[in-house]
């Protein structure tokens, strides 16, 4: 990829000449998709991302949070006010690698991960959590397996070498990511109102330093290789453009980065990422209006030789830019010491332009510099023009049912075991989720809750004052999306929202990873627009600001575009850290109820988008949602919170992949099962959010939490582990072992 011709006329207008190598380079990935959003931006204004818990919003490295106080977390942030919200403070990122991990899906993954957690620590805040979204072809092709296995081992090893607990996520099978998986990771933080560091900087004189892992020459151009479709060779020719990463250099640049911050030392930071210090420089200095004076020969470099498009280019990992006032330098330079980490004082912030000079260290001791970039920051960071891309509206399939339909056993014995439904255990269970003993609620359940121990009062007992549990969850359904990628969108973020409603927690901020194909394609583009404005009209229904967020295009191969995938990530708050389980209650299997809060499709329910149809054949329009004007989203998920943190609810899981069969199936233990009737496949199998299944000991309670939300008695809880399942005049029945069995497909066919 090289700078077109329109943008280097753009360039030479603004310049008044010729850029140098090193300025086109700059350009060429500064004012790339992956960098400048060229093709989104003009559509990201549909979201909505103030509120009085925003602290930092869209545009730094991460978003920042204010978090309620624990007698408010339960409140729904519509019905709070600025003074319900404490000085304790989370940060919220997320980010893709999606064509590293097609080409290295190990370093392409660990990379990912490094990333984000950086742009945690840009933002002074500490990592405390992960959570990854993952999107890999059918199941039953060997390229999948052999990407999803790197996938997670780089994953894994990254995080459990840096000490950062991944406690959820999802993941999704579908041929359309056959040539472009996609590698969506997020990062929670702590810090507080003293210890905020943002990526804007302060003032003319202070200095630049550049701390962590030397420059080498690995990931030069990422963002630009980032920026087009990969090719059929990409596997071999575009492998320097994987970042490789050092997990133990990553701890102890975290562990530096909390020293600098207690010391107050930091005045603004950038991790290095895409176009590495290029990019982290110029866009540190650029968003406070300043410039900078850079010697790139003052750059600690781990290889010899290199250039100042290499120096300035590289995306070596595990690397944070500071803005440091001059008295403070030579403390940071001993704490990077102490932290065994290279420092290198590579120039100041001026009030000109972003100036580069470079004589070549290893050519010689008389060599002099010369200047070989001369440019205005601003117009390097948010010069680039947007792209206005013809789009087609996409249509949702007609009804066209397998006929005939599957019997009842295998229709469900498939949908349970589908690789997309059945359990991620063995993903989860190479992630030590227990690290930084925060997390109350594990991997394996519809959302993972967080002990923010900082929000206890130190004056009274714990009991008393239990603190804020911080519930988490991410994903998109792919499935949903390519059969509607508006509705597809809506359910997408409902489902999240419906995940932390289940633990009886209620949403605080969302941030989004929106992955799609060449947007250059008008059904592509079209596709892209409407998971865009399907997730920014329900999470405006749900009254949940989009703080922050990553774009990805051109995720498209020579197997074609991906479906486009809305990934939203969403944070939530609930009093205290227990919830109800996804898994029925043994003890009280003989005196409890299953209940069914929500009802399905608005209009009668629909089964498009479905894993029954991907299973079965056949297809359908996708299910109406619920419409704020008649039934609020966020009136709904509070309802079912309130029903999730009533005394009499043993369990709850929610309703989506594989509809209410699964969510049934995947509730019974060895010593409680369940005699469930549904009227038919469309209830048994259609997949509409929003809905709770609730194991519960008081019917009525639930009915008045529920808020005016149908409630449905499904049957009744049995001592004998068995899913007895009726639907319409058939009948099947699975018991605990064999659901077990059905589900670990994962782990049985990589063990």
């Amino acid at each position: 990829m090289s700078l077109s011709e329109p943008d280097h006329e753009l360039v030479v207008a603004e310049l008044g000449r010729e850029p140098t190598a090193a300025e086109a380079a700059l350009f060429e990935n500064l004012w790339s998709e992956h960098c400048a959003y060229r093709s989104s931006r003009p559509l990201l204004s549909a979201f909505e991302s103030e509120g009085d818990q925003v602290v930092v919003g869209p545009g730094d490295d991460a978003a920042v949070l204010a978090l309620p106080d624990p007698a408010a977390a339960d409140t729904p942030p519509a019905e709070r006010d600025a003074d319900d919200y404490s000085g304790q403070y989370v940060t919220f990122g997320v980010e893709s690698h999606n064509h590293p991990s097609f080409v290295d899906p190990f370093d392409g993954a660990a990379t990912g991960v490094g990333g984000i957690v950086r742009d945690t620590m840009s933002m002074g805040a500490y990592p405390i959590a992960l959570l990854d979204s993952l999107y890999f072809g059918g199941f039953d092709r060997e390229r999948s397996r052999y990407l999803f296995g790197g996938v997670v081992e780089g994953i894994s090893h990254y995080g459990n070498c840096i000490g950062v607990p991944t406690v959820g996520g999802s993941v999704a099978f579908h041929d359309g990511y056959e040539g472009n998986p996609l590698v969506n990771v997020a990062c929670v933080g702590l810090t507080n109102e003293d210890r905020l560091v943002t990526a804007t900087a302060q003032e003319p004189g202070n200095k630049l330093v550049l701390v962590g892992n030397g420059t080498g020459r690995d990931g030069l151009g990422g963002a630009s290789f980032a920026s087009e479709d990969l090719a059929e060779d990409a596997e071999t020719e575009d492998r320097p453009a994987v970042q490789v990463g050092d997990p133990y250099a990553e701890k102890r640049l975290i562990e530096c980065n909390e020293a600098l911050v207690d010391e107050d030392l930091v005045l603004s930071a950038r991790d290095l990422g895409a176009a590495g210090l290029g990019g982290a420089s110029s866009e540190l200095v650029a968003k406070g209006g300043l410039g900078a004076r850079i010697d790139l020969d003052s750059v600690h470099q781990r290889e010899p030789n290199m250039n100042a498009m290499e120096i300035l280019l590289a995306e070596s990992q595990e690397r944070m830019c500071y803005e440091v006032a001059p008295e403070d330098v030579a403390r940071v330079e001993a704490l990077a010491e102490r932290f065994d980490l290279g420092c290198s004082v590579i120039g100041e912030v001026t009030d000109g332009n972003y100036v580069c000079e470079f004589g070549g260290a290893g050519e010689g001791d008389d060599a002099e510099s010369e200047v070989v970039v001369d440019v205005d920051a601003a117009y390097l960071a948010d010069g680039a023009p947007m792209n206005d891309l013809p789009s087609e509206t996409p249509t949702q399939p007609d009804r066209d049912l397998p006929d005939p339909e599957p019997a009842l056993e295998e229709a469900v014995e498939s949908v349970v075991a589908a690789p997309s439904t059945a359990s991620k255990r063995w993903v989860y269970r190479q992630y030590d989720h227990e690290v930084g003993v925060r997390t109350a609620l594990k991997p394996g359940d519809d959302a993972a809750i967080m002990a923010i121990r900082e929000t206890e009062s130190e004056s009274e007992p714990a009991a008393e004052s239990p603190g804020v549990g911080l519930a988490l969850s991410a994903g998109a359904n792919p499935n949903w999306t390519e059969a509607a990628p508006y509705e597809g969108a809506r359910a997408v973020a409902l489902e999240n929202a419906t995940n932390l409603a289940a633990k009886g927690a209620v949403p605080l901020a969302a941030v989004d990873c929106l992955n799609g194909g060449n947007p250059e394609k008008p059904d592509v583009y079209g596709g892209f627009k409407g998971i865009v404005d399907g997730l920014a009209d329900a999470c405006a229904d749900l009254d949940t600001p989009v703080v922050g967020g990553n774009v990805s295009l051109y995720n498209d191969s020579v197997e074609g575009p991906i479906p486009p995938t809305p990934t939203l990530a969403l944070i939530g708050t609930r009093t205290g850290y227990d919830a109800p389980p996804a898994a029925l209650n043994a003890d009280r299997a003989g005196d409890s109820e299953l209940l069914l809060v929500g009802d399905g499709g608005a209009d009668g329910g629909a089964l498009g988008g479905s894993e029954y149809l991907a299973q079965a054949g056949g297809t359908d329009r996708f299910p109406t949602l619920p419409e704020s004007e008649t039934d609020g989203l966020a009136d709904r998920i509070a309802s079912l919170a309130a029903v999730a943190r009533h005394e009499s609810t043993l369990a709850t899981h929610d309703v989506s992949d594989g509809g209410l069969a699964v969510a049934v199936a995947e509730l019974v233990t060895d010593g409680a099962g369940a005699d469930v009737t549904l009227p038919d496949r469309v209830a048994a199998f259609e997949e509409t959010p929003g809905r709770l299944v609730v194991q519960t000991t008081d019917p009525e309670a639930v009915a008045d939490r529920a808020g005016g939300l149908p409630v449905l008695r499904l049957g009744d809880v049995t001592t004998d582990g068995t899913l007895s399942l009726s639907v319409g005049d058939d009948e099947t029945t699975l018991d605990a072992e064999a659901i077990r069995d059905l589900r670990g497909v994962i782990e049985r066919e990589l063990a």
